[in-house]
């Protein structure tokens, strides 16, 4: 007894041992997650990405419009549906370890004729019988190589796959949201510029009328000013249309028919300066759509794994209890029965559905691999895009007011010349006026930059989620 006792402990280590060669336990692969941020050789860990998007946007509007998204966007509940796919897929992956059981409750006839009993000839004897059963049969596979234990493992991988993905839309919903906003903001103010500078022209042209009957300017200078207002209102039509699909576009981000936007201005907008970025290796843990491909390629690590186990036999155990007889009285008396089998099926010949099973999944994997890496360098590259779009900005800002402070003083001087002095002609104050517009409009672009480069930063990093 004893003997028999070690040797059935000494199969069971030897199956274990034997499992642990088939199927490996996850580790994360080696890539390179160091030094992803160009120009940026920071060590300090502190980054905006753990920023809550309430505290990165102060515009209250914005923060409305943002938590509408979030509780109606129909991108974002169609990523919530899809980890509802996924829990039931894992529940179904933990159940397979667990035994099946079947009840089953019949009466069958039977019915022989005289030729089936082979009675003399002249004995003609139908025999009828009823049998009534009712059963309860189990089956239960054995996970000795991991198969099952790998199937729920990559079940899980995937669930949490899910789940950074929906947070991984989550933040380019925030990032879309607040890029549209400003981005309808800056067209508001460049409208209203744009009106603005019509008024002015539309002075101009009347100016040049009385100008031309004092005979200080000809009728070149009159029809040179029609052109310029001309040029401004021909503008306005683009400028309202964009604003309606900027408005247009928020409003099915925040799943609502198209209509108009409640919104601020872009004067009343201020960056969040605190611009931290933590080290690249963060993004492994921060950033929603690389979290979600390290566990792409868990699932399909694990998914090797149950590829491997196919090669092993199954050790299957069912087992068959109930109730049976001819006669309904004896049927809770005279009527049990059971049985319980064990057996291992050996795959032999499966006409390479193994092989191309393996294959298939090692190949996945690999891709699973590459997809993380790849991941992970366009986050490095997004962060350091998102970096320089910000310095940049900042610089043509400062810039920008220089230009358009000289080109407002131009545009003042040439209008004086040429009311007072034969020094100028009406093209020179064209010019200064055509430049002085362009300028304005380009400092419009250069805040829009700046607002949407920290937006692009903060999704860039991982913020939105937390």
């Amino acid at each position: 007894m004893k003997f028999r006792y070690k040797h059935s402990i000494l199969i069971g280590l030897a199956i274990l041992s034997l499992s642990a060669c088939v199927t490996k336990k996850y580790e994360r692969p080696q890539l390179k997650s160091e030094g992803l941020y160009r120009d940026n050789n920071t060590t300090d860990t502190t980054t905006i990405a753990d920023v809550q998007w309430k505290t990165l946007f102060s515009d209250t509007t914005l923060q409305s419009l943002i938590q509408q998204g979030i509780n109606e966007n129909l991108d974002l509940k169609q990523a919530i549906e899809r980890i509802k796919i996924a829990e039931a897929t894992l529940i179904q992956s933990r159940g397979a370890l667990l035994p099946s059981l079947q009840a089953d409750v019949n009466v069958t006839d039977n019915k022989q004729s005289q030729a089936s009993l082979n009675f003399p000839p002249g004995i003609n004897i139908n025999l009828e019988t009823q049998t009534y059963k009712a059963q309860l049969s189990t089956s239960w596979e054995a996970d000795i190589w991991g198969k099952l234990s790998s199937a729920k493992r990559g079940a899980y991988a995937t669930l949490l796959q899910s789940d950074a993905a929906k947070r991984a839309v989550q933040t380019q919903l925030i990032a879309t949201i607040a890029n549209n906003y400003y981005t309808l903001l800056a067209l508001d103010k460049q409208l209203a510029i744009t009106e603005q500078t019509i008024k002015v022209r539309t002075q101009d042209v009347e100016t040049m009328k009385a100008l031309k009957q004092g005979a200080v300017v000809n009728g070149a200078a009159v029809v040179q000013s029609e052109a310029n207002l001309y040029a401004a209102q021909v503008t306005l039509p683009d400028l309202k249309r964009s604003i309606k699909e900027a408005e247009n576009a928020l409003s099915v981000l925040v799943a609502k028919a198209p209509n108009a936007i409640n919104r601020t201005t872009l004067d009343q907008q201020t960056p969040y300066a605190d611009l931290q970025t933590g080290v690249s290796a963060q993004l492994l843990k921060n950033r929603p759509d690389v979290i979600a491909a390290e566990f792409g390629f868990r699932s399909a690590f694990e998914n090797t794994n149950v590829a491997k186990a196919y090669f092993y036999p199954a050790l299957t155990i069912t087992a068959t209890g109930g109730l049976s007889s001819l006669q309904l009285q004896d049927f809770f008396s005279k009527s049990i029965f059971y049985n319980l089998v064990g057996g291992l099926t050996q795959p032999i010949f499966a006409r390479g559905a193994n092989k191309a099973r393996l294959k298939t999944a090692e190949a996945n994997q690999q891709i699973a691999f590459y997809n993380f890496q790849q991941t992970l360098l366009t986050g490095g590259q997004e962060v350091s895009n998102a970096l320089y779009a910000y310095q940049t900005a900042s610089e043509k800002e400062a810039t920008r007011a220089k230009q358009i402070a000289s080109l407002t003083k131009a545009v003042d001087f040439t209008k004086e010349l040429l009311r007072y002095s034969s020094a100028t002609n009406y093209t020179d104050v064209l010019t200064s006026e055509q430049s002085l517009l362009t300028a304005q409009l380009s400092g419009i672009n250069d805040r829009l930059q700046k607002l949407q480069s920290v937006v692009n930063l903060y999704r860039a990093l991982g913020g939105g989620w937390k």
